[in-house]
């Protein structure tokens, strides 16, 4: 018995230990945003300050815009492109090239992303060079982040189409449902969870990147990342604690707004589930 109780909190004290461990820095990260004073660390007392400065800020506040745009546009491309991905490769197991497919596919997620930047800023200036086009900015940031997200969109996706029950589909082809109508009559709208998922996933991925960023932007196009890593560099600036702390605000926000929809969609999804069940059984 005591052997027992020990295990259990010798793992609940290694288990806070890893919570503190990973939170602890973002906890003080938000108190210090209050800190009245410019030098970190050194607590003079309770104040907003930084955060009205930050409204003036024009720097960061324009690269938040333009960091929030570009995060906006890069879920909603992967999440689209993952989902046709995904269900290529799960649902059509023999084609021509399947194999070089969904190693191409996956390939963002083993490659280190100083070599995808690189590689796209090579490829993008040897196209701007032929057309004039694109000039290095929000499209081409945009075209890297997507890239990337893709690849993390098309496993959570297509993790999800393996669980599915493939009974459902079967039967909206036999009651005469075409294949994109049982897509998107069908499919879809059992695999919303993960589409959500999906897209919170590369909407994170693409608000904090910094090395995609940094090969793929251009004069006057500056990420919140990049001009956070900038003044890092020089010193930590207090308005940066400020929009770190609005940051993690807005994505708490946006992971417990799509946890409860989840939660709602599944229980939603059960009730469906046992009702059918009774009208089977009756």
């Amino acid at each position: 018995m005591k052997g027992s109780l020990l295990q259990r909190w010798f793992g609940r004290g290694w288990l806070s230990a890893g919570y503190a461990f990973l939170y602890m820095p973002i906890v003080v990260l938000v108190v210090f945003s209050f800190n009245s004073s410019r030098q970190d660390m050194v607590w003079s007392g309770f104040s907003t300050r930084w955060y009205a400065e930050l409204l003036n800020d024009t720097e960061i506040v324009n690269g938040f815009v333009l960091s929030l745009k570009i995060a906006v546009l890069t879920a909603c491309s992967s999440v689209i492109l993952g989902t046709f991905a995904a269900f290529v490769l799960d649902r059509y197991r023999r084609f021509a090239g399947r194999t070089l497919f969904a190693g191409m596919a996956s390939a963002p997620l083993v490659m280190p992303e100083v070599i995808i930047g690189l590689s796209l800023l090579l490829m993008l200036v040897s196209v701007q060079k032929v057309f004039g086009f694109p000039e290095r900015g929000m499209l081409t940031m945009w075209i890297g982040h997507t890239l990337l997200g893709m690849a993390y969109a098309t496993v959570v996706v297509q993790s999800r189409l393996r669980e599915m029950n493939r009974s459902l589909e079967e039967a909206a082809m036999d009651l005469g449902c075409r294949p994109h109508q049982v897509f998107f009559l069908v499919t879809l709208p059992n695999i919303t969870q993960a589409l959500a998922s999906a897209w919170l996933l590369t909407f994170t991925l693409s608000l904090d990147d910094v090395v995609l960023s940094a090969f793929l932007s251009g004069p006057g196009s500056s990420t919140m990342p990049i001009v956070i890593f900038s003044r890092a560099r020089l010193g930590l600036d207090p308005r940066v604690n400020a929009v770190a702390t609005l940051t993690i605000l807005v994505v708490s926000m946006g992971v417990i707004a799509s946890s409860l929809y989840m939660a709602r969609a599944e229980r939603r999804r059960r009730q469906q589930i046992s009702a059918a069940h009774k009208n089977d059984a009756e």
